[in-house]
């Protein structure tokens, strides 16, 4: 079974920074887009960025500039850079993962890690 595990999230004053990162791990015969979703109270799941595995990148256009997404050497973990946070970044953010597996080809999802951004 393909769990997503993710890890950084926290609370930062406006203009701060933070890293969120993301490890798959299970069975996995083959990892092809990787990204960050966030929910905040009382609005739809939206995009943050994502990125291939081919390393092209896309992002909401309210992070553009700020946020910067990467995966690692080993391909299954993905990070997200979130620099000059603002009060309205504040949301659960999930990993969000297409994933090859015996059997087939399936979109996973992390637990969700919260971000607050207060003063």
């Amino acid at each position: 079974q393909v769990q997503l595990m993710e890890s950084g999230g926290g609370s930062v004053q406006p203009g701060g920074s933070l890293r969120l990162s993301c490890a798959a791990s299970g069975i996995i015969i083959n990892i092809y887009g990787m990204g960050w979703y966030r929910q905040a109270p009382g609005k739809q799941r939206e995009l943050v960025a994502r990125i291939t595995s081919g390393g092209s990148t896309n992002y909401a256009d309210s992070v553009k500039g700020r946020f910067t997404i990467s995966r690692g050497n080993a391909k299954n973990t993905v990070y997200l850079e979130m620099n000059s946070l603002k009060p309205e970044d504040t949301a659960v953010y999930y990993c969000n993962a297409d994933i090859r597996v015996v059997g087939g080809r399936h979109e996973y999802w992390g637990q969700g890690t919260q971000v607050t951004v207060s003063s």
